[in-house]
């Protein structure tokens, strides 16, 4: 899919139904969160959200004070939404509206989180890309947070395929610089009622 094909893509996934019906959404943001707060070492860490979209880990992110906060997403209709619930808060977050591929970063962040970008990645050289892309974006011991479907979990999202992943396979794509510190599994319910088994993977970049 072109890179205009996927952003009309998801443009008309955010703009066609109620955000809080996607398959993807959460009302409570978990484990995410716990995993954000407790790795932040206090509330003025950079954390960036890749793929963030309308979720409502900013809202809670911000419900705890914290206050360097970046949320990339491909589709604006998607921020849209978010900058529309937060009200007077969004002016708070900085909000970018671009394809992570092709979004060089221009700071370094304590935090990079992503619950709903990598798993779309199924060709190695755009697995390699982010990992450059993260090198650039990511300080040195700073934390990675990683939320994609597990090896039993979906194989398509939104009608296209996805690459499942648990964290040995996440290793290999990132090689030697970070530090795997922690793995979960999460079973997410979706607002049809159907089960979608994730992993977690948390990870120190060393060097």
């Amino acid at each position: 899919m072109s890179d205009t094909s996927l952003k009309e893509h998801w443009n008309r996934a955010w703009t066609t139904q109620d955000d809080t019906k996607v398959s993807w959404f959460q009302e409570k943001p978990e484990p995410s969160l716990s995993l954000v707060s407790r790795y932040a070492t206090d509330r003025t860490a950079a954390i960036v959200d890749i793929g963030g979209g309308a979720s409502r880990l900013v809202d809670a992110l911000l419900d705890l004070g914290f206050s360097d906060l970046t949320v990339l997403d491909l589709a604006g209709s998607s921020l849209k939404i978010a900058r529309q619930r937060l009200g007077e808060r969004a002016d708070t977050v900085t909000w970018i509206e671009s394809d992570v591929l092709k979004s060089e970063p221009e700071r370094r962040f304590d935090i990079w989180h992503d619950r709903a970008t990598f798993h779309f990645l199924t060709d190695l050289a755009d697995q390699q890309r982010y990992r450059y892309l993260l090198d650039r974006g990511l300080k040195p011991g700073g934390i990675l947070i990683l939320g994609t479907f597990a090896p039993d979990g979906p194989e398509k999202c939104s009608g296209l395929p996805v690459c499942r992943h648990d964290s040995a396979t996440i290793s290999h794509v990132l090689g030697d610089g970070y530090e795997l510190v922690e793995t979960l599994g999460n079973d997410h319910l979706t607002p049809a009622g159907r089960t979608q088994h994730f992993s977690y993977s948390v990870f120190r970049r060393s060097r």
